[in-house]
């Protein structure tokens, strides 16, 4: 085991949630502390309630889909013998929802914002900071020994910035929204809908989330380099620091390129100016390029974090050292690299032969290091003593649904079933297969697993397992029926539909329902938990990362005296720790042989 040596005197110090008496007070020292964990806490608490947005948003649009929006023509005569012809709009499901609130627009004009306020959301607003920002602020510096980040009041200024992103976002919502879908492609973003400044605002709130991002990743590689405690080696690093170091670099090399292009897109909609606009010599195509050439790196912010957040779950919840340590090190500085050279796959069908033929051969060479991570990941239970409770029936969710995202690449990446399949049904189902079915599955299996450390208390086991159940049923009827709405033809983003599509639209709406169910359940665990639950024991899952040898929840600076580390993140000892019953959670008896 590590050791926490006594370098300077002992010193008591309370949780990082206490504070000072009083409402004002606590809520001022909130808003101007500089201590990474307040902060995460912060960042937890904002994703969340975007998700919660974001999350409505889709159901909203799933409720649309139930029937389809279509204009019905009656020709009658009349008495004069003149012909008449009326029309009639059926199946606007969202118009019917909202009533008078909407009369002005029709239902395909509410579904066009409402996805598009969903896609914004959920990506820029929620799951590209929701790892990084709430979990990764929490436990990075905890995890390598810090006190804290290198630069605390960058690390608050990073989270006003995501708040005022935001406002913006909220703001464009408030105002009616846009219906540019959340990629602003042109000429959408510049020519549609007469109030420009919906369109800006919403443009500027994903321009100013991307500081954000820049002063996060930033804060969080100066911290990897400099503030690891010592006897901690790179390759003592705990796997999910590797994974936010990785992330890290993302986000400081990209953000910038798709801040300068919402910025020229910003422009041409207020100036007129002819950036991406052929009509004054400019090229929309090259909107494309710029966007994806920072969108593909941040697929691989989303999902980079939680693939650390696997490493974490599966070895702590099997009791079994990690298999391929470096190997699965490797692989996400592999990820993040390649992950600037395939952005050409989502325009396959703007480009050139000849480049669509190297974009796809590249696009390939991605499954490669993702392939490397799945294989260990499945290598470490092998063996090993699993405990089947929620973040790891969460991590074993994650094997199964990301594993059916990455696979169902493989015909998008491949030319000819591509211009089949390209802004089908089959995009959505995969795109949500990764992002949804790796990034918010591995979050939740990692609000679990560290919810004691970050609040002191434990959650009630059963319902968080029922919660678990219903998302992941919820789930899969919900994206796992699209992909075969996509391969018959049915085209993303449409209102409208043929009737041969309805009954898979309707079951897949159906799951969105018991989707929506699964997270009301994991909310009510964790509001009884918060105020009800049981005291949470320093370590309750046995874990040796340094997150676990420190007080539940953590004091102010983390640990009263500076850790030393004297092993590797994975060791296991052969003993359990006293709170466990050894009848519910035996140990194999390799588990924790060897080191990396």
């Amino acid at each position: 085991m590590s050791t926490l040596d006594a370098h300077a005197g002992h010193h008591e110090e309370g949780s990082y949630l206490s504070g000072p008496p009083g409402i004002f007070s606590r809520v001022w020292q909130w808003m101007t502390t500089v201590d990474h964990k307040k902060i995460g806490v912060m960042y937890l608490f904002a994703v969340l309630f975007m998700f919660f947005v974001g999350g409505l948003a889709a159901l909203f649009v799933r409720y649309e889909l139930l029937d389809p929006i279509r204009d019905q023509i009656v020709q009658t005569v009349d008495a004069n013998g003149d012909l008449v012809t009326t029309t009639t709009t059926t199946g606007e499901s969202l118009k019917e929802l909202f009533g008078g609130l909407t009369s002005d627009l029709t239902g395909t004009q509410i579904y066009n914002r409402t996805f598009t306020l969903h896609g914004a959301v959920m990506v820029f607003m929620f799951i590209v900071p929701s790892i990084p920002a709430s979990l990764g602020n929490f436990f990075l510096p905890i995890m390598v020994g810090a006190k804290d980040v290198a630069f605390p009041r960058l690390n608050l200024l990073s989270w006003y910035v995501y708040v005022f992103g935001c406002i913006f976002g909220i703001l464009s919502i408030l105002m009616g929204g846009v219906d540019t879908g959340w990629t602003f492609y042109t000429p959408y973003s510049t020519t549609t809908d007469a109030d420009h400044w919906r369109v800006v605002l919403m443009v500027a709130a994903a321009f100013v989330l991307g500081f954000s991002s820049i002063l996060t990743g930033l804060n969080f590689v100066v911290t990897v380099h400099k503030l690891r405690a010592p006897g901690m080696g790179w390759f003592d690093m705990p796997l999910f620091i590797w994974a936010v170091y990785a992330t890290s670099i993302i986000q400081v090399l990209a953000t910038p390129v798709i801040g300068i292009t919402l910025l020229l897109l910003i422009f041409e909609r207020l100036m007129n100016i002819g950036i991406f606009d052929p009509a004054m010599g400019g090229d929309p195509v090259l909107y494309q390029h710029f966007f994806w050439f920072y969108s593909h790196p941040v697929v691989y912010v989303m999902i980079l974090p939680a693939m650390g957040i696997m490493s974490e779950l599966l070895a702590i919840h099997a009791r079994k050292h990690i298999f391929g340590y470096r190997a699965i090190a490797f692989s996400s500085l592999g990820i993040a690299g390649v992950s600037f050279l395939v952005w050409g796959h989502h325009i396959f069908t703007a480009m050139g032969e000849l480049a669509a033929i190297l974009f796809s051969g590249l696009t390939f060479l991605v499954a490669i290091p993702t392939a490397i991570k799945v294989f260990n990941w499945i290598a470490t239970l092998y063996k090993g003593s699993i405990v089947l409770n929620t973040p790891m029936c969460y991590a074993l969710m994650f094997l199964f649904t990301f594993s059916i995202g990455g696979l169902t690449g493989l015909p998008l990446a491949t030319l000819a079933t591509d211009l089949h399949l390209h802004d089908s049904y089959y995009v959505v189902a995969h795109f949500h297969y990764v992002m949804m079915g790796g990034t918010v599955i591995a979050f939740m299996g990692g609000i679990h697993h560290w919810w004691p450390k970050m609040f002191g208390k434990m959650y009630n086991e059963p319902g968080a397992l029922i919660g678990m159940a219903l998302v992941f049923i919820g789930f899969n009827v919900t994206f796992f029926t699209q992909f075969f709405l996509g391969t018959q033809g049915m085209p993303r983003r449409y209102a409208n539909y043929v009737d041969e599509f309805q009954t898979l639209h309707q079951i897949s709406t159906y799951g969105s329902w018991i989707l929506g169910l699964g997270f009301l359940v994991h909310l009510a665990v964790f509001i009884h938990s918060f105020f009800a639950g049981e005291k949470a024991p320093a370590n309750p899952w046995g874990g040796l990362t340094l997150e676990w040898e420190c007080e539940s929840p953590p004091i102010e600076h983390n640990f009263h005296h500076e850790p030393i580390v004297k092993h590797g993140p994975y060791d296991f000892e052969t003993t359990v720790p006293p709170h466990w019953d050894p009848a519910d959670y035996p140990i194999h008896p390799d588990a924790g042989k060897g080191r990396h």
